[in-house]
């Protein structure tokens, strides 16, 4: 179960790390929307979704 929670926690991590970074790289364009979603949407959920990993990756 350890093992498990290790490798849903790298990629809820790796996941939120990506969106943030496309939320953050539209944003800096000019663009509020990407794909019907407001850029700060996005951000926010990669940040759950890194903080998501943080609390899997707490043993």
């Amino acid at each position: 179960m350890e093992t498990v929670l290790l490798w849903i926690g790298r990629l809820a991590g790796l996941l939120g790390v990506i969106v943030c970074l496309i939320a953050a790289g539209v944003r800096l364009t000019g663009a509020f929307w990407i794909g019907g979603f407001q850029a700060g949407t996005l951000f926010l959920t990669g940040v759950a979704a890194m903080t998501f990993g943080c609390l899997a990756l707490r043993r």
